[in-house]
């Protein structure tokens, strides 16, 4: 594998909040260590499945979720039922919300609160910007 298809770097999963986490960026694949999944997406790998405080999503094959010895976020995302999207070149990684808490967001026509870093790299969350209008410019390179 050359340099840029196999490399380990900080990526900024952005979920219900942001994160940073160190994982290795294959080709366009994001895959972290086991024991970083809880800093990754909030969720440990356990027997009974992936679990997050009192819930757990049991998991038919466990196995895989691995390449290697290294857990594919993109794998894991989708055994929780989650979408994802990558941008590897920039390092972030954009997880939806679950598709029921997405449905009420659009029934209600009320964004759920996000926080996302400005250029500077400080965080923002949508709350603190409630009652003023800003401009939120998303793009995506494909």
């Amino acid at each position: 594998m050359n340099e840029r298809a196999s490399r380990t770097t900080e990526i900024v999963v952005i979920d219900e909040g942001t994160r940073r986490v160190d994982a290795t960026v294959d080709g366009d694949r994001v895959l972290v260590d086991p024991d970083r999944l809880p800093a990754a997406l909030g969720w440990t790998l356990k027997p009974e499945g992936l679990c997050r405080d009192d819930t757990c999503v049991p998991l038919r094959d466990g196995t895989s979720l691995f390449v290697g010895d290294r857990l594919d976020l993109a794998a894991v995302t989708s055994a929780l039922g989650r979408t994802m999207v990558t941008d590897t070149d920039a390092r972030v990684v954009a997880v939806a919300l679950p598709v029921e808490q997405r449905r009420q967001a659009l029934d209600a026509l009320h964004a759920p609160s996000f926080t996302l870093p400005d250029l500077n790299g400080t965080d923002h969350t949508l709350d603190e910007w409630r009652g003023v209008k800003k401009l939120l410019i998303a793009f995506a390179s494909w």
